[in-house]
């Protein structure tokens, strides 16, 4: 079974991940922007970021015949610098035309800080203004509750924006409903550590069924496995799922939610059905 995974920080991985995945059955990825383990000092490291993100890591990608697209931010993390936030957002209407920037992304709260919600809101500003979709980091652990509920807060006050055209991601069993609840799309990240694992994404399957559901496998610079989707595909079936509605999860629901970027451009793998599921 192909699948594509909606959310993974290949700028962290090497070639050879490109490489595994491709013959793990990924066709596809999107890519948000996000913290690089260290607070960026400049606008111009944001712009050579976005520029490795919508070109150098697309021709990466194509080595293997994968489809990279992207999404473009400053991280919660580096929302503290409200002087330098405005900067960023300020420059990214530059690259919002370019082929497979799918819109703005993965925005939202770390601390929940002050600062963290006046950048977000103004992120959310510039997605209104210029009609982009948004995809939504919710915080950690202890924060990710309070987090997840002023988020949604800020999200269902602002009339213009379509709540079909935004991914909260990173929901676990305590936010899920609320984010489904809303009309959002919602996101499981699979991780070995924190956040969810194959079986947790399996039993919110199970309780919420499969629509606007999206598994990811992050697969940052931190603990992570690139492949955890196959994973929870494979935990899927260990359940006796039926195939076409695993498949909906890992393919036809991200075809759905970013299919409504006129920048996802995304050419079918040329595989016929029968073959693609065995």
């Amino acid at each position: 079974m192909y699948y594509f995974d909606p959310h993974i920080h290949m700028v962290s991985r090497t070639t050879d991940d490109y490489e595994t995945l491709s013959r793990m059955g990924c066709v596809g990825m999107s890519e948000p922007a996000f913290w690089a383990g260290f607070d960026r000092g400049s606008v111009e490291s944001f712009r050579d970021y976005f520029r490795q993100l919508t070109d150098f890591e697309k021709k990466r990608a194509g080595q293997f015949g994968l489809q990279h697209f992207t999404w473009l931010c400053i991280n919660a993390k580096e929302a503290e610098n409200v002087s330098l936030s405005r900067e960023v957002i300020k420059m990214i209407p530059e690259f919002l035309d370019l082929p497979g920037v799918l819109g703005i992304g993965e925005i939202g709260l770390n601390k929940n800080t002050k600062n963290e919600s006046i950048i977000f809101l103004e992120h959310l500003e510039l997605a209104a203004q210029f009609d982009q979709q948004i995809l939504i980091h919710t915080p950690h652990l202890e924060d990710k509750f309070q987090g997840t509920r002023m988020i949604l807060d800020m999200l269902c006050d602002d009339e213009r924006l379509d709540h079909h055209r935004v991914l909260v991601d990173h929901v676990e069993e305590h936010t899920i409903r609320p984010v489904l609840e809303k009309g959002f799309w919602a996101g499981m990240t699979l991780y070995p550590v924190s956040k969810c694992t194959p079986q947790r994404a399996a039993d919110m399957v199970e309780l919420y069924g499969p629509e606007r559901l999206l598994v990811n496998s992050a697969g940052d610079w931190g603990p992570s496995k690139p492949t955890a989707v196959p994973d929870f595909i494979v935990e899927m079936r260990r359940r006796g799922h039926a195939e076409s509605l695993i498949r909906k999860v890992v393919y036809e629901n991200p075809m759905e939610f970013f299919g409504q970027s006129p920048n996802f451009q995304f050419n079918r793998p040329d595989v016929p059905e029968a073959i693609s599921e065995t």
